[in-house]
């Protein structure tokens, strides 16, 4: 009877804590900044979870230049990414923030985001 009640217990203490993890993220929406070639939005996805921000990229874009910087333009991260891959940085302060996407086409995409504790 025992080792029910800790089963039982078990359970119900891992499903309480699926509920509250579901989802501890925010999307980021991606916009066109300058595309003068076929769209490629829809192939880049963002999200910020907490303090990490990552971008995921659906298809093959070649190498792809990934810039993040405050709201006031101050350079925080700036990585070349060979696609379809992801990229995940820790950013450490809160405010608000820009990720830019380039593509080897010269296509920018960008998405605004906020960092909060």
């Amino acid at each position: 009877m025992a080792r029910l009640c800790c089963f039982v217990l078990a359970i119900t203490l891992c499903s309480s804590f699926e509920i509250q993890t579901i989802k501890c993220y925010s999307d980021i929406a991606i916009k066109e900044s300058t595309v003068h070639h076929a769209p490629k939005g829809s192939s880049i996805l963002a999200y910020i979870d907490g303090h990490s921000l990552t971008v995921t990229f659906t298809e093959n874009l070649g190498t792809v230049q990934v810039e993040v910087t405050t709201a006031l333009g101050d350079r925080v991260d700036y990585t070349p990414i060979w696609t379809p891959d992801s990229f995940t940085t820790y950013i450490a302060s809160t405010g608000s923030y820009v990720v830019t996407i380039t593509l080897p086409n010269g296509d920018e995409y960008y998405g605004e985001f906020e960092v909060t504790d």
